[in-house]
């Protein structure tokens, strides 16, 4: 039996702390938002106090407490264990690291159990695997297996929903890798909330997290996420654990995408494209393809652009819809993109191009659901509003990046060749971009149009 531990109530929004609960924080004013939070506790249980390894010795990052100097440390590369889908080790960056502890979050129906089911029975073939599930039954995850065809032979399975014993099972499987899902239906039986609180969520996530880094086993704890689509559950769930993806995708849509939003092992904002079939998800290897799924003939204001996601080039179409408003003030809707960056990139449209706008609704959308994070899409956004406020319908085979500055002057992007590159694999045979981005030396069949200025872009799609 655990001994009574002593709780406080920590502001979710300022992270002050109180002996008992209120309505609300005197320190930030903000109402409802004290959570208990469990303080510490002694177990009298030591299988469940220590998970280290005996065998293996592991202790991960949580082991040794020696006292070294930063040229004595050994910086051999752990050996990363690859989850036989390309789309999700490029995520992770080369597959996942033993002692790690990722969180998968996303939308009910995105696939979540469907992708790390997948996962752990192949991984099962080749090393201990465990499946821990907290709100199917064994039978429901069984059936899902059969449906989509997956060898079922080797992986372990647990239906439990409390963390002192599913760490407690772990021990005695000694697993490689483990998931969790998850993480809002786990409890510990010492912490006075229901499941799902801040603080169950927090002490249960902290207390698998130990052990994962004590025993050298990768563990993956799947998150739900909120109605504005970011992931619930205490802000410190994000710096207890190593990495942070998001599945997302549409219920109109076979396809998802796979985003890595904090990585301590790779990059960050790396993509990963899947497509959802009747064998479940299905990785795919060139998501160019499936964005540029253009129609016959391009109506205006569709212009194509290259963004950069992670480790590669990503070829997006870009479409926008100017129309006369018959409000008082005109609509400005960007799905995909930064509004406030649109209302900007308008105003420059205006004082540096001389295309006025401002009585017009201007509406922006990224095809296929892609986020455009970066600002090598300023120039392609501005032209594609010139596009359709003209009624004039630019080249299917143009592609245009670069980022357009308040002086209306085009920046750099990073990474200009390998997007060139990536555009004419596409069968793209012109490009306006940055001077500075031109190559040295010209790709074969590509016309490069080479801009410094907004107005020189403008005369550039005349020409065109």
């Amino acid at each position: 039996m655990a001994k009574k531990s002593k709780t406080a109530f920590v502001c979710n929004e300022c992270g002050a702390d109180y002996t008992k609960w209120a309505g609300q924080c005197n320190a930030c004013g903000t109402w409802n938002s004290l959570s208990e939070v469990r303080l510490g506790a002694e177990h009298t249980d030591s299988r469940a106090a220590n998970f280290t390894d005996a065998q293996t010795g592991y202790a991960g990052a949580a082991g040794a407490g020696k006292v070294q100097k930063l040229s004595e440390i050994d910086l051999s590369e752990l050996p990363r264990i690859p989850t036989n889908a390309g789309e999700m080790d490029r995520v992770l960056g080369g597959g996942l690291v033993p002692g790690s502890v990722v969180l998968i979050g996303g939308h009910p129906g995105a696939g979540k159990s469907t992708i790390l089911l997948q996962t752990l029975c192949h991984l099962a073939r080749q090393m201990p695997a465990l499946y821990i599930t907290g709100e199917e039954s064994l039978q429901q995850v069984a059936m899902r297996a059969k449906r989509l065809g997956l060898p079922a032979d080797d992986l372990q399975m647990l239906s439990e929903t409390e963390v002192e014993r599913i760490c407690l099972a772990a021990r005695d499987v000694k697993p490689r890798v483990m998931v969790v899902d998850s993480i809002q239906v786990m409890h510990m039986s010492d912490v006075q909330s229901a499941p799902g609180s801040v603080a169950q969520v927090r002490e249960s996530a902290a207390y698998l997290t130990r052990y994962a880094k004590q025993t050298g086993t990768a563990l993956i704890l799947v998150g739900h996420v909120t109605k504005d689509g970011s992931l619930a559950g205490p802000k410190v769930l994000e710096h207890i654990i190593d990495c942070s993806i998001l599945l997302e995708g549409t219920h109109d849509s076979r396809f998802r995408t796979l985003r890595a939003h904090k990585n301590r092992f790779g990059a960050v904002n790396e993509l990963g494209v899947f497509a959802m079939t009747e064998q479940g998800l299905k990785e795919v290897s060139n998501p160019s393809a499936i964005f540029l799924q253009r129609a016959e003939e391009v109506a205006a204001g569709s212009v194509v652009t290259s963004v950069w996601e992670g480790t590669r080039p990503l070829l997006v179409e870009l479409q926008a819809l100017v129309d006369d408003s018959s409000l008082g003030n005109p609509r400005r809707v960007a799905v995909g993109l930064d509004q406030n960056r649109l209302n900007m990139l308008l105003a420059v449209l205006h004082r540096h191009g001389g295309v006025l706008v401002g009585d017009q609704d201007v509406f922006i959308n990224v095809v296929g659901g892609v986020k455009v994070m970066e600002t090598s899409a300023d120039l392609t956004l501005l032209l594609s509003v010139v596009s359709s406020f003209r009624n004039r319908v630019l080249p299917r085979d143009l592609m245009v990046f670069g980022e357009v500055g308040l002086a209306g002057e085009i920046r750099p992007v990073p990474h200009g060749q390998e997007r060139l590159r990536e555009a004419a694999k596409h069968g793209f045979r012109k490009a306006i971009v940055p001077a500075a981005n031109r190559l040295k030396s010209d790709i074969e069949g590509m016309e490069i149009m080479a801009v410094k200025t907004l107005a020189e872009a403008l005369s550039a799609i005349e020409m065109s």
